[in-house]
């Protein structure tokens, strides 16, 4: 062999099997280039050692959703989407794959300067629950405030209209401890957007000093470490 060719031409010439099944050996992982794995069909070889895994299933790749857990303050969360900071006890079971990386749409927006769950999804049907559902799906968060939180404080954040009395979503607001002058409360929302937490919070008289998100619809954030990530699992719905 004198000229280059693409990883997905010899793959088809070695089984042999056609080019797109080539391809989806390829990019499902199984495909080593002198002991490396490489996912890209376009890569070019020459006289490189082509093997494929023994183990190697062809099969459909289908969309995924990862779930990040995001730090307070990061500006560019995008950029923990790696390989390398996939969470370790993901309990999904998926292998993780270059593909997995690419055409995600970030669903939920949340504060930059909270912490918690974001949503990145390639499957069109979580990107149209989370959107099409927005004002039904109920998200739950922690937030640490300064000092005490009385009866009344805890009253008015859950009031329904703002100040000109236009309607708000509905707030549910509990405390969940008081100590050494703060206070956790926990909010659970249905319809939420940025900036609403923020807004009972300061109509209450509160300082926030910490915001998470912890749970989206019935999916949980659970033990997901700060910046790091999981796969949305096969029985997981919003």
């Amino acid at each position: 062999m004198s000229e280059p060719v693409r990883l997905s031409k010899r793959v088809a010439a070695l089984l042999p099997c056609s080019r797109k099944e080539a391809e989806q050996y390829i990019e499902g992982g199984w495909v080593r280039v002198n002991g490396q794995v490489v996912e890209e069909p376009h890569f070019r070889v020459l006289d490189e050692k082509v093997e494929l895994d023994p183990e190697a299933r062809l099969m459909e790749l289908p969309p995924v959703t990862l779930l990040l857990h995001k730090p307070a303050g990061q500006a560019a969360p995008l950029q923990l989407l790696s390989a390398a900071t996939h969470w370790q006890d993901d309990p999904s079971g998926i292998r993780v794959l270059k593909r997995h990386f690419s055409q995600l749409t970030p669903l939920v927006p949340l504060e930059p300067a909270a912490s918690g769950m974001l949503v990145y999804s390639q499957d069109w049907r979580v990107a149209r629950k989370l959107t099409e559902d927005e004002r039904l799906i109920e998200v739950e968060v922690t937030v640490e405030v300064q000092g005490e939180v009385s009866a009344a404080q805890l009253a008015l954040l859950m009031r329904d209209t703002d100040t000109r009395g236009q309607p708000l979503p509905m707030v549910k607001a509990s405390l969940n401890s008081s100590a050494e002058g703060r206070s956790k409360l926990r909010f659970a929302i249905k319809g939420v957007h940025p900036g609403l937490i923020a807004y009972v919070c300061e109509r209450a008289g509160l300082q926030i000093l910490a915001m998470k998100r912890i749970r989206i619809g019935r999916v949980p954030m659970t033990q997901l470490p700060p910046g790091q990530w999981r796969y949305l699992q096969a029985n997981e719905r919003f």
